[in-house]
């Protein structure tokens, strides 16, 4: 019934779809399976995409000529460019989506990928030969051989979905739990743990008054997360603010005796930044209110999403809470919120390119590592999905470096530290973020994509041609003589010191009170010689002239610690015999087994001085 495969994708998840995509259009024979085939790439949780450091992981994703960037801008119903007001490194691009729509996108754009099948049934163990995978089992007993198998089985392996004192097994609200993988990967040699989330009630929007509420509409200026240029909206739908009060906590406590998570039934530990509603009224107790966003489930349904209310507290209780909230008085709640615990593998069990440790040809991707969030699995399983047809193929692994993109902070992250909680991605994780803007990921990634094979010509060539275009830019603009007599008038104006002589307008342009639209306003000459130009080469030149000097000063620190990245440990070291580490650094490097100095300056516990002891015992 089944041919033999070279990758095999267990989950249709964020990271399975992305995962199938990346390794069929290489070339790989792949195989998609999934437990409903009505629910490919599904938004389990909020209908949105992007937001702070997300946002930047998403055009990374488009730029190496991953989906989810496409689909997203095909089913957005609101965009919003984030932080705004601060630099250009933190600028995060955030859309709102139909939720239905998202899903039906990713399917049609999987259905049109050649090398791409497809088989609906669970997965229950992985056919092993030896120290190496050649396939899966499927709960109805099919061996289905293949020379990779990526898992991306986001929260179902053994899920129990909580609502109050109520539990049963649960990938998904209304969706049956994956059993079996766990108990064989365990008796396989890995460690297995367990991590927590949660979502909100889904309400009635029709029962709400808006009127009490904050309206939050969308920019005016759709930029979109595709470098490609997919079509975008003609109206948008807004999004609402309300907050919790003293009276919504007082309800909410009256339910913590029996909520799951203050009696013990959930060992899971669950997402630091994105707390349940009760653990935040009991984390911060200080606090009288709890912003909450409330936000459309598409452009043809009265469902809303209630974000910042996460719950697993009776349903009762939810209800009457709910209530309480500022122009929620008379909601309908289509379906309260619940808690879903599920095993993870810690990721220091993986190699960067996201292949296992113990098993050969068998890639980890999404939950299974302990992310939280579309964006984080999603960058995960393009990378394993092109390490899998990279290992079948004997070619080189493709690992994003820390100052190549956000994905490379992130698997970097989880490598080598690992994650004791849903790990969630920040700007403030990336310590060369100046270097990693949302704007530039083409720029940095779609020429890795196109060597590939995975970024399409059109892709290369738009990249050429806005790489041309904005030297372009940037030669006028250090070639463009400002007059005093032009620009001085502006300059007052703007409290910004005037010129005596004439001066380049890249010059004037390193004012951080100036921006490109200024000079153009000062000088119709200037403005006339930039005539033609889109926004986005010129956003783009200016950037680059502003920012140059911080620019490079990132690259030479890039420079110095790759002198730490070239000096590889040999994959056997064996830590044990340096008897100037501490028990602790012994103990940690031998778990992790970092393969150069620089991650191994990375691992948690790992002091400089540690660090120093590995160069002299090398140099040895």
């Amino acid at each position: 019934m089944f041919q033999e495969y070279d990758v095999i994708v267990v989950g249709a998840g964020h990271a399975g779809s992305e995962a199938a995509a990346a390794a069929a259009n290489m070339g790989s024979k792949t195989l998609l399976i999934t437990m409903n085939m009505q629910v490919i790439a599904q938004m389990s949780c909020n209908p949105a995409m992007g937001g702070i450091a997300k946002g930047q992981i998403v055009r990374e994703i488009d730029a190496l000529g991953g989906y989810s960037g496409i689909v997203s801008d095909l089913s957005m119903i609101q965009f919003r460019m984030l932080n705004r007001s601060k630099g250009p490194a933190m600028w995060s691009p955030r859309t709102q989506n139909d939720r239905m729509l998202f899903s039906q996108k990713w399917r049609e754009m999987l259905e049109n990928t050649p090398n791409l099948d497809f088989y609906q049934d669970m997965v229950k163990a992985l056919l092993v030969k030896g120290n190496k995978v050649t396939g899966v089992v499927s709960g109805l007993g099919h061996e289905i051989r293949s020379k990779s198998v990526v898992l991306t089985n986001g929260t179902f392996l053994n899920g129990i979905i909580h609502v109050g004192e109520k539990h049963f097994g649960g990938g998904r609200m209304g969706e049956r739990a994956a059993t079996g993988l766990t108990e064989q990967l365990v008796s396989l040699g890995f460690d297995s743990q367990r991590l927590k989330t949660g979502t909100p009630p889904r309400v009635d929007g029709r029962s709400l008054d808006y009127s009490k509420m904050e309206e939050q509409p969308g920019d005016t200026e759709i930029t979109g997360f595709s470098f490609l240029q997919t079509p975008k909206p003609h109206q948008q739908r807004s999004c609402w603010i309300t907050y919790t009060n003293q009276k919504v906590h007082d309800i909410l406590k009256t339910g913590f005796d029996k909520s799951p998570m203050f009696t013990g039934r959930i060992e899971g530990t669950g997402p630091r930044y994105c707390p349940s509603i009760e653990d935040k009224i009991n984390r911060f107790s200080e606090k009288e209110r709890h912003q909450l966003f409330i936000e459309p489930e598409g452009w043809n349904t009265i469902e809303i999403y209630v974000n910042g209310f996460s719950t697993s507290l009776p349903e009762e209780v939810q209800y009457e809470a709910i209530r309480m909230i500022p122009g929620f008085e008379n909601s309908k709640m289509f379906r309260p919120g619940y808690a879903i615990e599920y095993d993870y593998f810690p990721p220091t069990q993986l190699h960067y390119s996201l292949e296992t440790k113990l098993i050969d040809n068998l890639f980890f991707a999404g939950q299974i590592n302990g992310t939280t969030g579309y964006e984080e699995a999603a960058c995960q399983g393009i990378i394993a999905g092109i390490n899998a047809h990279q290992k079948i193929n004997s070619r080189d692994p493709v690992i994003l470096r820390r100052s190549d993109a956000y994905i490379g902070v992130l698997i970097d992250d989880l490598i080598s530290k690992g994650t004791k909680e849903p790990y969630r991605m920040f700007t403030s994780r990336a310590e060369f973020r100046t270097l990693l803007r949302q704007d530039n990921a083409d720029l940095r990634l779609t020429e890795l994509g196109y060597r590939l094979g995975l970024a399409s010509q059109e892709r290369m060539d738009r990249v050429d041609a806005k790489r041309d275009a904005v030297d372009e830019v940037k030669r006028i603009l250090e070639t463009m003589l400002m007059d005093p007599e032009e620009v001085n008038p502006y300059l007052e104006k703007l409290n910004s010191s005037q010129i005596s002589e004439k001066q380049r307008a890249h010059r004037l342009l390193l004012r951080p009170e100036l921006e490109l639209e200024d000079l153009i306003r000062m000088a119709p000459e200037l403005g006339s010689k930039l005539i033609g130009y889109e926004k986005e080469i010129l956003e783009q030149a200016s950037i680059q002239i502003k920012y140059d000097i911080y620019i490079e000063k990132e690259k030479d620190l890039v420079k110095k610690m790759a002198l730490l990245e070239e000096l590889q440990i040999p994959e056997n070291f064996d830590y044990k015999k340096i008897v100037a580490l501490g028990n602790e650094a012994r103990e940690k490097l031998n778990n992790v087994k970092p393969t150069t100095l620089g991650q191994a300056s990375r691992i948690s516990g790992i002091n400089p001085a540690d660090v120093q002891i590995l160069m002299v015992y090398m140099g040895r």
